[in-house]
Protein backbone atom coordinates (compact mmCIF):
# COMPACT_ATOMS: atom_id res chain seq x y z
CA UNK A 1 0.00 0.00 0.00
CA UNK A 2 1.59 3.28 -1.10
CA UNK A 3 1.09 6.26 1.16
CA UNK A 4 0.98 9.30 -1.12
CA UNK A 5 0.74 12.94 -0.17
CA UNK A 6 1.70 12.51 3.50
CA UNK A 7 2.42 15.98 4.89
CA UNK A 8 5.58 14.88 6.65
CA UNK A 9 7.09 13.74 3.33
CA UNK A 10 7.31 17.32 2.03
CA UNK A 11 10.26 18.26 4.28
CA UNK A 12 11.48 14.66 4.62
CA UNK A 13 12.18 14.06 0.91
CA UNK A 14 14.52 17.08 0.47
CA UNK A 15 16.18 16.25 3.80
CA UNK A 16 16.89 12.67 2.68
CA UNK A 17 18.16 13.97 -0.66
CA UNK A 18 20.47 16.41 1.12
CA UNK A 19 21.75 13.58 3.30
CA UNK A 20 22.67 11.57 0.21
CA UNK A 21 24.45 14.64 -1.19
CA UNK A 22 26.55 14.90 1.96
CA UNK A 23 27.49 11.22 1.65
CA UNK A 24 28.33 11.60 -2.05
CA UNK A 25 30.52 14.69 -1.57
CA UNK A 26 32.30 13.10 1.40
CA UNK A 27 32.90 9.91 -0.59
CA UNK A 28 34.20 11.90 -3.55
CA UNK A 29 36.60 13.77 -1.25
CA UNK A 30 37.85 10.47 0.17
CA UNK A 31 38.45 9.05 -3.32
CA UNK A 32 40.20 12.27 -4.31
CA UNK A 33 42.55 11.94 -1.33
CA UNK A 34 43.30 8.31 -2.18
CA UNK A 35 44.01 9.07 -5.84
CA UNK A 36 46.39 11.86 -4.78
CA UNK A 37 48.23 9.53 -2.40
CA UNK A 38 47.07 11.40 0.71
CA UNK A 39 45.72 9.63 3.79
CA UNK A 40 41.94 9.69 4.14
CA UNK A 41 41.29 11.76 7.27
CA UNK A 42 38.12 13.32 8.70
CA UNK A 43 39.50 16.78 7.91
CA UNK A 44 40.13 15.80 4.31
CA UNK A 45 36.66 14.31 3.93
CA UNK A 46 35.07 17.43 5.41
CA UNK A 47 37.19 19.84 3.36
CA UNK A 48 34.46 20.55 0.73
CA UNK A 49 32.02 21.47 3.51
CA UNK A 50 34.56 23.68 5.29
CA UNK A 51 34.79 25.76 2.10
CA UNK A 52 31.08 26.63 2.24
CA UNK A 53 31.38 29.49 4.79
CA UNK A 54 34.21 31.07 2.78
CA UNK A 55 32.14 30.88 -0.39
CA UNK A 56 29.17 32.53 1.32
CA UNK A 57 31.36 35.43 2.41
CA UNK A 58 33.14 35.78 -0.93
CA UNK A 59 32.67 39.00 -2.85
CA UNK A 60 30.41 38.38 -5.89
CA UNK A 61 32.10 38.59 -9.26
CA UNK A 62 30.79 41.38 -11.47
CA UNK A 63 30.87 41.27 -15.26
CA UNK A 64 30.21 44.11 -17.71
CA UNK A 65 26.58 44.17 -18.90
CA UNK A 66 25.41 40.81 -17.51
CA UNK A 67 21.79 39.70 -17.81
CA UNK A 68 21.34 39.44 -14.06
CA UNK A 69 17.77 38.14 -14.09
CA UNK A 70 18.40 35.28 -16.52
CA UNK A 71 21.67 34.47 -14.77
CA UNK A 72 19.98 34.18 -11.36
CA UNK A 73 17.02 32.21 -12.73
CA UNK A 74 19.37 29.75 -14.43
CA UNK A 75 21.49 29.27 -11.31
CA UNK A 76 18.42 28.60 -9.15
CA UNK A 77 16.73 26.32 -11.67
CA UNK A 78 19.32 23.54 -11.41
CA UNK A 79 18.98 22.72 -7.67
CA UNK A 80 15.25 23.47 -7.57
CA UNK A 81 14.54 21.11 -10.49
CA UNK A 82 16.60 18.39 -8.78
CA UNK A 83 14.55 18.67 -5.58
CA UNK A 84 11.25 18.76 -7.49
CA UNK A 85 12.21 15.60 -9.37
CA UNK A 86 12.15 13.61 -6.12
CA UNK A 87 8.47 14.35 -5.50
CA UNK A 88 7.58 11.22 -7.51
CA UNK A 89 10.36 9.00 -6.13
CA UNK A 90 8.99 6.48 -3.60
CA UNK A 91 11.01 5.60 -0.51
CA UNK A 92 9.55 2.27 0.42
CA UNK A 93 5.80 2.76 0.64
CA UNK A 94 5.97 6.53 0.97
CA UNK A 95 5.93 9.09 -1.83
CA UNK A 96 5.10 12.78 -1.89
CA UNK A 97 3.15 12.75 -5.17
CA UNK A 98 2.17 9.42 -6.72
CA UNK A 99 1.51 10.93 -10.14
CA UNK A 100 0.11 8.80 -12.95
CA UNK A 101 2.82 10.33 -15.17
CA UNK A 102 5.64 10.21 -12.64
CA UNK A 103 8.26 9.15 -15.18
CA UNK A 104 7.32 12.09 -17.40
CA UNK A 105 7.56 14.45 -14.41
CA UNK A 106 11.06 13.25 -13.57
CA UNK A 107 12.20 13.61 -17.18
CA UNK A 108 10.61 17.07 -17.44
CA UNK A 109 12.52 18.29 -14.37
CA UNK A 110 15.73 16.93 -15.86
CA UNK A 111 15.06 18.72 -19.17
CA UNK A 112 14.39 21.91 -17.18
CA UNK A 113 18.02 21.71 -16.11
CA UNK A 114 18.97 22.22 -19.75
CA UNK A 115 17.33 25.65 -19.71
CA UNK A 116 18.82 26.47 -16.32
CA UNK A 117 22.39 25.67 -17.30
CA UNK A 118 22.14 27.42 -20.63
CA UNK A 119 20.83 30.55 -18.89
CA UNK A 120 23.62 30.25 -16.31
CA UNK A 121 26.08 30.21 -19.20
CA UNK A 122 24.39 33.04 -21.10
CA UNK A 123 23.69 35.40 -18.20
CA UNK A 124 27.24 36.46 -17.22
CA UNK A 125 27.95 37.86 -20.72
CA UNK A 126 31.30 36.03 -20.78
CA UNK A 127 32.76 33.88 -23.55
CA UNK A 128 33.88 30.83 -21.56
CA UNK A 129 30.67 30.68 -19.59
CA UNK A 130 28.62 30.81 -22.80
CA UNK A 131 30.76 28.06 -24.36
CA UNK A 132 30.07 25.91 -21.29
CA UNK A 133 26.34 26.43 -21.71
CA UNK A 134 26.46 25.42 -25.37
CA UNK A 135 28.58 22.41 -24.49
CA UNK A 136 25.83 21.21 -22.18
CA UNK A 137 23.24 21.62 -24.94
CA UNK A 138 25.37 19.57 -27.34
CA UNK A 139 25.95 16.95 -24.66
CA UNK A 140 22.27 16.95 -23.76
CA UNK A 141 21.13 16.31 -27.31
CA UNK A 142 23.33 13.21 -27.30
CA UNK A 143 22.44 11.71 -23.91
CA UNK A 144 18.74 12.61 -23.77
CA UNK A 145 17.37 10.13 -26.31
CA UNK A 146 19.17 7.07 -24.86
CA UNK A 147 18.02 8.24 -21.41
CA UNK A 148 14.43 8.64 -22.57
CA UNK A 149 14.40 5.18 -24.14
CA UNK A 150 15.79 3.79 -20.87
CA UNK A 151 12.87 5.38 -19.02
CA UNK A 152 10.48 4.10 -21.70
CA UNK A 153 11.86 0.57 -21.27
CA UNK A 154 11.04 0.57 -17.56
CA UNK A 155 7.61 2.12 -18.14
CA UNK A 156 6.83 -0.38 -20.90
CA UNK A 157 7.86 -3.29 -18.70
CA UNK A 158 5.34 -2.17 -16.08
CA UNK A 159 2.83 -0.87 -18.66
CA UNK A 160 2.55 2.30 -16.58
CA UNK A 161 4.15 5.72 -16.21
CA UNK A 162 3.48 5.70 -12.45
CA UNK A 163 6.77 5.18 -10.61
CA UNK A 164 5.19 3.11 -7.83
CA UNK A 165 3.63 0.80 -10.43
CA UNK A 166 7.04 0.30 -12.04
CA UNK A 167 8.56 -0.63 -8.68
CA UNK A 168 5.66 -3.00 -7.95
CA UNK A 169 5.98 -4.74 -11.32
CA UNK A 170 9.43 -6.07 -10.33
CA UNK A 171 8.34 -8.45 -7.58
CA UNK A 172 9.53 -11.45 -9.64
CA UNK A 173 12.61 -10.02 -11.37
CA UNK A 174 14.31 -6.63 -11.28
CA UNK A 175 14.26 -4.72 -14.54
CA UNK A 176 18.03 -4.21 -14.21
CA UNK A 177 18.42 -7.96 -14.77
CA UNK A 178 16.47 -8.30 -18.00
CA UNK A 179 16.95 -4.70 -19.19
CA UNK A 180 20.69 -4.29 -18.45
CA UNK A 181 21.45 -1.85 -21.24
CA UNK A 182 18.55 0.40 -20.21
CA UNK A 183 19.94 0.41 -16.67
CA UNK A 184 23.44 1.32 -17.86
CA UNK A 185 22.09 3.99 -20.24
CA UNK A 186 20.06 5.48 -17.39
CA UNK A 187 23.08 5.65 -15.06
CA UNK A 188 25.12 7.30 -17.84
CA UNK A 189 22.29 9.80 -18.24
CA UNK A 190 22.42 10.55 -14.51
CA UNK A 191 26.11 11.44 -14.75
CA UNK A 192 25.37 13.50 -17.88
CA UNK A 193 22.58 15.68 -16.48
CA UNK A 194 24.66 16.12 -13.31
CA UNK A 195 27.57 17.20 -15.59
CA UNK A 196 30.00 15.33 -13.35
CA UNK A 197 32.85 12.91 -14.00
CA UNK A 198 33.15 11.90 -17.68
CA UNK A 199 30.37 14.39 -18.54
CA UNK A 200 31.93 17.43 -16.82
CA UNK A 201 32.79 18.95 -20.23
CA UNK A 202 30.45 21.99 -19.75
CA UNK A 203 32.52 22.91 -16.69
CA UNK A 204 35.87 21.97 -18.22
CA UNK A 205 39.16 23.38 -17.03
CA UNK A 206 40.11 24.20 -20.61
CA UNK A 207 37.44 26.95 -20.54
CA UNK A 208 38.10 28.14 -16.98
CA UNK A 209 35.28 26.03 -15.46
CA UNK A 210 32.78 26.99 -18.17
CA UNK A 211 29.27 27.48 -16.73
CA UNK A 212 30.81 27.71 -13.25
CA UNK A 213 33.62 30.06 -14.22
CA UNK A 214 31.94 33.42 -13.63
CA UNK A 215 29.89 32.39 -10.59
CA UNK A 216 30.98 33.04 -7.03
CA UNK A 217 29.57 32.97 -3.54
CA UNK A 218 25.98 31.76 -3.22
CA UNK A 219 25.54 31.40 -6.99
CA UNK A 220 28.47 29.01 -7.28
CA UNK A 221 27.27 27.03 -4.27
CA UNK A 222 23.82 26.67 -5.83
CA UNK A 223 25.20 25.36 -9.10
CA UNK A 224 27.60 22.98 -7.38
CA UNK A 225 24.85 21.81 -5.04
CA UNK A 226 22.57 21.33 -8.06
CA UNK A 227 25.07 18.94 -9.64
CA UNK A 228 25.22 16.73 -6.55
CA UNK A 229 21.49 17.00 -5.88
CA UNK A 230 20.84 15.68 -9.38
CA UNK A 231 23.33 12.85 -8.86
CA UNK A 232 21.53 11.84 -5.65
CA UNK A 233 18.08 12.26 -7.24
CA UNK A 234 19.13 10.11 -10.20
CA UNK A 235 20.44 7.41 -7.87
CA UNK A 236 17.18 7.45 -5.89
CA UNK A 237 15.09 7.18 -9.08
CA UNK A 238 17.14 4.20 -10.28
CA UNK A 239 15.83 2.13 -7.35
CA UNK A 240 12.11 2.07 -8.28
CA UNK A 241 12.85 2.05 -12.01
CA UNK A 242 15.29 -0.86 -12.16
CA UNK A 243 16.01 -2.32 -8.70
CA UNK A 244 12.59 -3.27 -7.37
CA UNK A 245 11.98 -0.24 -5.18
CA UNK A 246 11.77 -1.05 -1.48
CA UNK A 247 11.33 -4.80 -1.98
CA UNK A 248 13.70 -6.97 0.04
CA UNK A 249 13.87 -9.41 2.95
CA UNK A 250 14.20 -8.57 6.61
CA UNK A 251 14.18 -4.76 6.48
CA UNK A 252 11.31 -2.29 6.13
CA UNK A 253 10.63 -1.10 2.57
CA UNK A 254 11.91 2.42 3.28
CA UNK A 255 15.18 0.98 4.63
CA UNK A 256 15.71 -1.09 1.50
CA UNK A 257 15.12 2.02 -0.61
CA UNK A 258 17.79 3.87 1.34
CA UNK A 259 20.25 0.97 1.12
CA UNK A 260 19.79 0.51 -2.62
CA UNK A 261 20.04 4.27 -3.25
CA UNK A 262 23.27 4.41 -1.23
CA UNK A 263 24.77 1.57 -3.27
CA UNK A 264 23.81 3.17 -6.62
CA UNK A 265 25.16 6.52 -5.44
CA UNK A 266 28.43 4.90 -4.33
CA UNK A 267 28.76 3.29 -7.78
CA UNK A 268 28.18 6.64 -9.51
CA UNK A 269 30.73 8.44 -7.32
CA UNK A 270 33.27 5.70 -8.01
CA UNK A 271 32.64 5.88 -11.77
CA UNK A 272 32.95 9.66 -11.95
CA UNK A 273 36.40 9.34 -10.40
CA UNK A 274 37.52 6.49 -12.66
CA UNK A 275 36.55 7.71 -16.13
CA UNK A 276 38.13 10.68 -17.95
CA UNK A 277 36.14 13.62 -19.27
CA UNK A 278 34.63 12.88 -22.69
CA UNK A 279 34.55 15.62 -25.32
CA UNK A 280 31.00 16.38 -26.44
CA UNK A 281 31.76 15.84 -30.16
CA UNK A 282 33.12 12.36 -29.47
CA UNK A 283 30.24 11.44 -27.20
CA UNK A 284 27.71 12.69 -29.76
CA UNK A 285 29.06 10.26 -32.34
CA UNK A 286 29.01 7.37 -29.86
CA UNK A 287 25.48 8.23 -28.71
CA UNK A 288 23.91 8.51 -32.14
CA UNK A 289 25.73 5.60 -33.78
CA UNK A 290 25.86 3.08 -30.92
CA UNK A 291 23.86 4.03 -27.82
CA UNK A 292 20.65 5.17 -29.50
CA UNK A 293 20.13 2.05 -31.68
CA UNK A 294 20.88 -0.18 -28.68
CA UNK A 295 18.47 1.84 -26.53
CA UNK A 296 15.70 1.43 -29.10
CA UNK A 297 16.40 -2.30 -29.33
CA UNK A 298 16.28 -2.55 -25.53
CA UNK A 299 12.95 -0.72 -25.44
CA UNK A 300 11.52 -3.26 -27.89
CA UNK A 301 12.24 -6.14 -25.50
CA UNK A 302 9.59 -5.28 -22.86
CA UNK A 303 7.22 -4.23 -25.67
CA UNK A 304 7.43 -7.70 -27.25
CA UNK A 305 7.16 -9.39 -23.85
CA UNK A 306 4.06 -7.31 -23.13
CA UNK A 307 2.46 -8.42 -26.41
CA UNK A 308 3.03 -12.07 -25.57
CA UNK A 309 1.61 -11.81 -22.05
Amino acid sequence: MVEAGAWWMLPAAPAVLLGFVVLAVAGDAALDARSAGRPVTPVGVLRPFLAVPRALLAQPRRMPAPDGLLWRVGVMTVPVAAVLSTLVVPFGNHVVADLSVGVVWFNAMEVLTWAGLWLAGWGPNAAFSLIGGYRFLAQGLAYELPLMFALISAATGAQSLRVTDIAGAQHDLWFAVWMPFAFVAYLAGVLAFSFLGPFAYPAGRDIADGVLGETSGVDRLLLQAGRWLWLAAGAAMAVPLFLGGGAGPGLPAWAWSLVKTSLVLALLVWVLRRLPVVRADRYVELAWVVLLPLSIAQALVPAVVGLDS
